[in-house]
């Protein structure tokens, strides 16, 4: 085998290795960020626009690497939030559940230790999320809310940014299997 395919099969091997963490950090993270969800903005409306569950979310779940625990982390804590938030129970629940089967599907076939890459996973499921989010709105619910383009992306934009903070702060308590 030559150094390339030496140097392929340890980069596959060591993107397939899913990622553990202490029990008390899958309770505690997206706890405080359910927490910061429902009562940071009552007192800075400026920080409304952070989705700090979803992010929490889409980390364990881009760490996890496995498409089923990453659904099952997203309904977990979606339906939390759904439970301290006027939203109808189930409407963050189905969204983060694809959100996160999809970021956990994604985490198999790419680097997702690269900082640049979670930028852009950020911003591509924060937006992923608003969308899916106000289609059930439409769908289910039957409200006719308009989706704000602008608005969405220059919030996908500052998730993505807390994101790359966020992700390398968590993996500070990642433990490799």
């Amino acid at each position: 085998m030559s150094r390339m395919e030496d140097s392929l099969v340890l980069s596959l091997a060591g993107r397939s290795k899913a990622s553990r963490f202490p029990p008390l950090l899958y309770a505690a993270a997206p706890l405080a960020a359910i927490l910061f969800q429902v009562y940071v903005p009552r007192f800075l409306d400026a920080l409304s626009y952070l989705e700090l569950p979803l992010l929490v979310a889409i980390y364990f779940a881009l760490m996890r690497r496995k498409p089923g625990s990453g659904a099952f982390i997203g309904s977990l804590i979606g339906l939390a939030q759904d439970a301290l938030s006027p939203h109808p129970l189930g409407m963050n629940g189905i969204s983060k559940t694809l959100s996160c089967y999809f970021a956990a599907s994604l985490s198999l076939r790419f680097d997702v230790e690269n900082t640049v890459l979670r930028f852009i996973l950020g911003f591509f499921f924060y937006l992923f999320h608003q969308f899916f989010f106000w289609s059930l709105s439409r769908g289910l619910l039957g409200q006719q809310t308009a989706f704000q383009v602008p608005q969405t992306v220059i919030s996908a934009f500052l998730n993505a940014v807390v994101a790359a903070a966020l992700f390398s702060f968590l993996d500070r308590f990642r433990r490799e299997d």
